[in-house]
């Protein structure tokens, strides 16, 4: 193969200098105790050799490749004489290939080849000499390669200590779809779930199909709820190390049966079916529904309110998916395969109400997880802690009259006129379900706005003890971060503190054996 590379006057490619070395090289090679040793005189002067050598084989290519073929544009008469003087090309071969080339003759360009006019012999000894030089280059670079051997010495930070195992790289930490855990504590967690002891671990959900959901105008300046905000919780859990501590579950959507366990079977059909299913819906089947046609809204977008966007190709792929994540995650925990979650998920859900979607939701994903929980697992007492600034009228009116499920919200309430105006402190429930919905509602607007004094008093006072007294199987939270310090006072206006919610959910730890379940609504 040189040889005919030879014969075409290029020079063969060495290694790929990024490609991994062949099995059984000399570096691969076990080396004797030492410290790194590098020749570094014989080293330079190699690299001299190397610089020469390199600068040479230049030289001579563009030397032959101008003796090979020289293109001239010539008229019958002087074609010769070109001719002649491009046969004596020298040192200064670049000077009369450029002069030639320009030359302005109106004829048409003639293609001349010069190979024929040198001595077979001259050519054959030329490529002979390249062919050693090449030959000489490998085995020098052959040696050097054998002389850089690396050695490590006791001690070193190279050394590799006794029992250390060095863990099997898995898939990149940017797929949220897979558990990425060491291989021993996975085989530890599935032997301790074999034997029925209770999961020690904590799960994440997450899927990048719920980033889709955004208005069609695709701009995000207009609207609050969007992909980026999920983006940017998912980075930062990957920048302080969290998500390679957790378990993750491959995420799934929400069937319709699960849906339509909290939700109607027309709002479940309008909002929880594929694009091709939804195009052949019976119209009859929508009539019960409150909305009775999509919106235009102010940039461009279609939407079901001014606020919740709908994109026709992906809000309700997205929509199912965020309620099978929490579904999941809540079945995981009670089961005891893990021991508490954190479902990263959107769009948002504790505002839709059985028929109605609204607020950026369009299923309520914490009611149905809930709703799933006792089916399933027959539980008596699920407690539901609603801490986002928005009182989710949804998850309230879902379980206005159930007993087993304790619905609990803190909340800007501002005597109804803070979005969405239910949640005052006398909804307390109705029939069997009376004084299982509690409502800390907050008036008074923003002046001073709620911060971290307010919301741990309430919870020293009013949360905690009523929880404490309810003895919930399992929490779930619906754990939207709007009240914190840095929004908007359209959005929120408050200033609880990162430090606040942190307290608060160890404190909620304390009940149910520390089966708290973490959901994330963004708003």
């Amino acid at each position: 193969v040189a040889h005919a590379h030879l014969n075409k006057g290029v020079r063969p490619l060495g290694r790929t200098k990024s490609a991994p070395l062949p099995l059984g090289h000399p570096m691969l090679q076990g080396s004797h105790p030492g410290n790194l040793t590098m020749p570094s005189a014989n080293y330079q002067e190699y690299l001299q050799e190397k610089q020469m050598y390199d600068q040479q084989q230049q030289h001579n290519l563009l030397k032959q490749h101008i003796r090979k073929t020289v293109l001239t544009r010539a008229s019958g008469r002087n074609a010769s004489a070109q001719l002649d003087e491009a046969v004596e090309v020298d040192d200064s071969a670049e000077e009369t290939f450029l002069d030639i080339s320009s030359d302005s003759s109106s004829s048409p360009p003639l293609v001349i080849d010069l190979t024929d006019r040198k001595s077979e012999e001259d050519l054959a000894a030329k490529q002979h000499r390249e062919r050693e030089l090449f030959i000489q280059q490998q085995q020098r670079d052959l040696l050097m390669r054998q002389n850089f051997t690396l050695q490590i010495s006791e001690g070193s930070a190279f050394t590799p200590r006794a029992g250390h195992m060095v863990r099997p790289l898995s898939r990149a930490l940017s797929s949220p779809l897979v558990a990425l855990v060491p291989q021993q504590q996975a085989e530890v967690m599935a032997s301790s779930m074999q034997a029925g002891k209770p999961g020690t671990a904590t799960a994440l959900a997450y899927d990048g199909l719920m980033l889709k959901h955004q208005c069609i105008c695709g701009d995000n300046s207009s609207h609050p709820e969007h992909s980026g905000r999920l983006q940017s919780i998912w980075a930062r859990l990957a920048e302080t190390g969290l998500l390679s501590r957790c378990l993750r579950y491959r995420a799934r959507k929400a069937t319709l049966e699960e849906i339509q366990s909290c939700h109607s079977e027309a709002h479940a059909l309008l909002f929880g079916t594929s694009p091709q299913n939804r195009q052949k819906l019976d119209v009859s089947k929508l009539s019960p529904l409150p909305i009775k046609s999509f919106v235009r809204l102010p940039c461009g977008g279609i939407g079901v309110d001014s606020d919740t966007t709908w994109n026709e190709l992906h809000t309700s792929s997205a929509a199912c998916m965020a309620v099978g994540c929490v579904v999941d995650l809540a079945t995981k925990s009670a089961s005891g395969e893990i021991k508490n979650g954190f479902a990263v998920v959107r769009p948002p859900g504790h505002h839709a109400e059985p028929s109605q979607a609204m607020g950026f939701c369009f299923f309520n994903s914490i009611a149905i997880a809930a709703r799933q929980l006792q089916q399933r697992f027959d539980m008596e007492r699920i407690l539901i802690l609603d801490w986002d600034v928005h009182h989710g009228n949804g998850t309230q009116q879902i379980f206005y009259n159930d007993p087993h499920v304790l619905y609990l919200s803190i909340h800007r309430h501002d005597d109804g006129n803070f979005f969405p105006g239910t949640g005052g402190p006398s909804e307390c429930g109705i029939d069997d379900g009376m004084g299982f919905n509690v409502n800390v509602a907050w008036s008074g607007g923003l002046n001073p706005p709620m911060s971290d004094a307010e919301y741990l008093a309430a919870f020293r006072t009013i949360v905690m003890p009523i929880a404490k007294d309810f003895d919930p199987e399992i929490v779930l939270v619906s754990a939207g971060f709007d009240a914190c310090n840095g929004h908007a006072a359209p959005l929120g206006g408050y200033k609880v503190s990162a430090a606040c919610f942190g307290y608060m959910t160890h404190q909620l730890l304390q009940l149910a054996g520390g089966k708290v379940r973490h959901f994330l609504f963004l708003f």
